[in-house]
């Protein structure tokens, strides 16, 4: 029961930084608006992938989670 406990506590912590994450990530001006961003807009389509701030993404969260590990 002691693992499952630090699992839990783990997990609400995780979901509680997401939370602060999302609460905060419309107050960086340059998220989402990188130049290696996919940006299409015609007359009534538009398609938006933000690559190049995915990859930054994934790449700040793999540096903490493997920070976490050691």
């Amino acid at each position: 029961m002691h693992g499952l406990g630090r699992s839990l506590i783990a997990m609400g912590l995780i979901i509680a930084l997401i939370g602060v994450v999302l609460t905060f990530a419309g107050k960086v001006p340059w998220l989402g608006r990188l130049p290696g961003d996919i940006y299409f807009k015609r007359n009534n389509f538009t398609f938006y992938f933000p690559l190049a701030t995915s990859i930054i993404i994934s790449v700040i969260l793999s540096l903490i989670l493997w920070l976490l590990r050691k």
